[in-house]
């Protein structure tokens, strides 16, 4: 079902309309505006609000970015206990990639999680806690070159087994920062991806993940509470399968809505030099602030991020108390957490320069959220 043009053109991919640019971006805000993104849903509903995200000015599309951060985020009050602020589990980590699951996971903690665990291969585990005492590592996750193929089917359930064990609790996951591209590896990350869907748990899915959705779409098609976040060549895979065309930047809201909308309404975090983002039924940019500098590991602060403000958009959505019109957790968390990302890089620019480091960045998060957000 996915190997289509989506209308684009089967050669050029290129979305032709017979009216000049100026008219095709106001039909293209006409249709942006005149929908809107989902509910939050409880286990047996998912009942959509067709309520539009709020745009700042015209056809820049560019969402109003800080004020969605302010609406989103908690307050913090002594009558809370631990755990309401979210619980955040980054799926990933093997023997090549440490340094990534560690990122997002710390991220969520700095920004306001109260819990941050990761579930890695034992490869991966003694090492990830060497980084932080702070985040709680799980060391389930099996690859192949350790598995005999006789004992796969006992060591999958056992996998799926010490997840669900903690599944109920998160608020969301994050899948692929780290993760690798073992066969078994991402078998068994397929399997946790089911059963997170059948418990209603958002999925912020990044790096080896969107290798594997990109391979395997019914993963998450259909799935309101994913977000997909890829970068320049991740995004190009995706248009390849799904829309089996070129990325076309001269019309990219209009395909990034169509390439949401035909994965059956996902959340896409394109990251770019603004970053694009649509449910198949919006699109909202973010621009303001950013940096230059391109050190490896911003992604997976980002996806820490989102899962975060995902988390607490979905709780003040249950809580009644937005004070904006958009009731589509995964625009706001993707909205919010490309901000505080675009602000925190700036800020470690500031002061470091070329020599910026993702390092540099995440301590950078309490800061810029308090610039943005502070705490009396």
């Amino acid at each position: 079902m996915f190997g289509v043009n989506c209308g684009f053109g089967a050669k050029s991919c290129i979305y032709k309309l017979a009216s000049s640019a100026v008219l095709r971006r106001q039909q293209l805000v006409i249709r942006c505006l005149g929908v809107g993104g989902y509910s939050d849903h409880n286990i047996n509903t998912d009942q959509k609000t067709m309520q539009g995200v709020g745009f700042s000015s015209g056809a820049s599309l560019e969402a109003d970015a800080e004020n969605v951060l302010r609406a989103i985020t908690p307050a913090l009050d002594p009558n809370r206990h631990k755990g309401q602020a979210g619980k955040i589990a980054v799926i990933g980590g093997c023997r090549e990639y440490t340094g990534a699951p560690y990122f997002a996971a710390i991220s969520a903690l700095q920004i306001g999680a109260d819990l941050s665990h990761v579930f890695c291969t034992r490869d991966a585990a003694s090492v990830i806690k060497r980084y932080s005492p702070e985040l709680i590592v799980h060391p389930i996750l099996e690859e192949s070159y350790s598995v005999r193929d006789e004992d796969k089917s006992f060591i999958l359930e056992k996998v799926l087994g010490e997840v669900d064990k903690w599944m109920e609790r998160f608020d969301c996951l994050v899948i692929g920062p780290g993760l690798g591209r073992d066969p078994f590896l991402l078998d068994c990350v397929s399997n946790i991806i089911k059963h997170a869907r059948q418990s209603n748990v958002p999925l912020v899915i990044d790096g080896d993940g969107l290798f594997l959705i990109t391979n395997s779409l019914d993963l998450v098609s259909g799935y309101h509470f994913a977000v997909l976040t890829p970068n320049v060549n991740e995004y190009k895979r995706l248009v390849q399968t799904v829309l089996s065309c070129e990325v076309n930047d001269e019309d990219a809201r209009e395909q990034l809505l169509s390439l949401a909308k035909r994965i059956g309404g996902v959340t896409i975090l394109r990251k770019g030099k603004a970053d694009l983002i649509s449910d198949g039924e919006t699109v909202q940019s973010v621009s303001i602030y950013g940096s230059p500098r391109r050190c490896g590991g911003q992604g997976d602060i980002l996806s820490g991020s989102v899962a975060v403000f995902l988390s607490w958009a979905r709780q003040t959505i249950r809580d009644e108390n937005l004070s904006i019109s958009s009731r589509n957790p995964t625009m706001l968390g993707c909205i919010a957490g490309s901000t505080l990302m675009r602000k925190a890089a700036s800020l470690a620019f500031e002061t470091k320069k070329r020599s910026t480091l993702t390092t540099d960045i995440i301590e950078c998060l309490g800061r810029s959220l308090q610039d943005i957000c502070p705490v009396p």
